[in-house]
């Protein structure tokens, strides 16, 4: 991968396995745009359509340098962008010449959005018949709570995943970033994909996908959703503590640095408790296996909790990684920065920036060895490349300045 071969227009001198899938994205923010984000890694030319004068909420969020929006820069790399009113008839209009030329439509607007401007299932489909339409809503788009308006943190409440995080005696704690937005948008570029490949490699046509945020992060939480529906059992908040293993944790090291440790099967047990020279806790009843050790968790994290403070956390690791159990550092993102396997693995691309110089943004995930993704440019301008894409449908330079001080470009 060429990490500084950001010239090239987006979508244009892909080698990716998405290279040639045409992707219009009406949506804002977060999930859907973030899909296209991933479409866009692997290849597809994705379209970025936003309102005249105003853009995309997101180019108005933090973090900034200067005036430059840094998370717009990141999440809608690999874009091209015009601007087009799309409440107003004529908007409506070279919207559907673009659709019929693309492949998929991203939206996340509330449900009915779309049809109140006139937007039409029927207008779309009339447009392209082949489409594949990307729905990307709070709650669906259908059912009772359909039309409501929906975001990521609210959603991670409904969903219940967030009545399960902190500690007992304290309120849930959210997520410190846009968790199931980004959730969401990993089953929206999911879902794509497979309508693609259902079009295309099985001859069948255009269809809908419907993502709602809720029901990306409900997805999750298989073991809460199954240990109710048979025990009628409620996770409640436990802190660090995960209820399925033991020992599975935070834990701290004498030189106080936090380290999280997974030991929850067996056999990785086994080889920590040779790490500690507690083979006795190979024979116990107490911590002979998972089950029992989850049924004594004060015992065994007692005994694991007083190795670490014995330990530096360099000798924690050390004796943990020659004896194959999965320990790490809770990094903090200067450290990520510094690590030597995030650097060998292609994870921090310094990718040019119009304005910035360069930008460090997160690699490609995931990596594929015969057509791999790149990172061909940060989030463009508004409207960067209006001329470009109008041009392409026969409007030429002074029908674009009308439609340009009329506002619907």
């Amino acid at each position: 991968m060429d990490h500084h071969d950001t010239q090239r227009a987006p979508g244009q001198g892909s080698r990716g396995p998405l290279t040639g899938v045409r992707v219009l994205d009406i949506g804002n923010v977060f999930a859907a745009p973030f899909a296209g984000a991933l479409l866009g890694d692997m290849g597809a030319d994705v379209l970025k359509v936003e309102m005249p004068g105003t853009g995309d909420p997101l180019r108005g969020m933090q973090p900034f340098d200067g005036e430059e929006p840094l998370l717009w820069a990141a999440l809608a790399r690999n874009k091209r962008s015009i601007t087009l009113d799309l409440r107003r008839e004529q908007g409506q209009e070279l919207l559907l010449r673009l659709v019929a030329e693309h492949d998929v439509l991203l939206e996340n607007f509330r449900p009915g959005t779309l049809t109140g401007w006139g937007l039409t299932e029927e207008r779309l489909r009339e447009a392209n018949p082949d489409l594949v339409v990307v729905h990307v809503s709070g709650f669906g788009q259908t059912g009772p709570y359909s039309p409501m308006p929906g975001f990521g943190t609210p959603a991670t409440a409904f969903s219940g995943y967030l009545y399960s995080t902190g500690f007992p005696d304290r309120a849930p704690v959210l997520p410190p970033m846009n968790l199931v937005d980004y959730v969401a948008g990993l089953f929206a570029a999911f879902g794509t994909v497979t309508a693609l490949y259902h079009r295309d490699a099985r001859g069948g046509g255009g269809q809908d996908v419907d993502v709602a945020l809720y029901e990306s992060m409900l997805r999750f939480l298989e073991g809460m959703i199954t240990d109710y529906d048979r025990h009628g059992k409620v996770h409640e908040r436990q802190g660090n503590q995960v209820p399925a293993t033991v020992p599975l944790g935070l834990f701290a090291s004498s030189d106080d640095v936090w380290m999280v440790l997974s030991a929850s099967t067996d056999r990785t047990f086994n080889r920590l408790a040779a790490a500690m020279g507690r083979e006795d806790m190979v024979t116990d009843p107490r911590s002979s296996s998972n089950r029992a050790r989850v049924e004594n968790r004060e015992h065994v994290d007692g005994i694991v909790s007083a190795w670490f403070a014995g330990r530096t956390a360099a000798e924690a690791q050390q004796a943990c990684d020659d004896a194959g159990v999965p320990l790490s550092r809770v990094n903090t993102m200067a450290e990520v920065f510094e690590d030597p396997h995030v650097a060998a693995r292609d994870m921090l691309v310094e990718v040019a920036h119009p304005k910035l110089g360069t930008l460090r943004l997160p690699g490609v995930v995931p990596r594929l060895s015969r057509t791999p993704g790149t990172i061909r440019s940060t989030g463009p301008r508004l409207g960067e490349h209006n001329a470009e894409v109008y041009a392409a449908l026969g409007i030429d330079a002074v029908e674009l300045d009308r439609l340009t001080g009329e506002g619907i470009v």
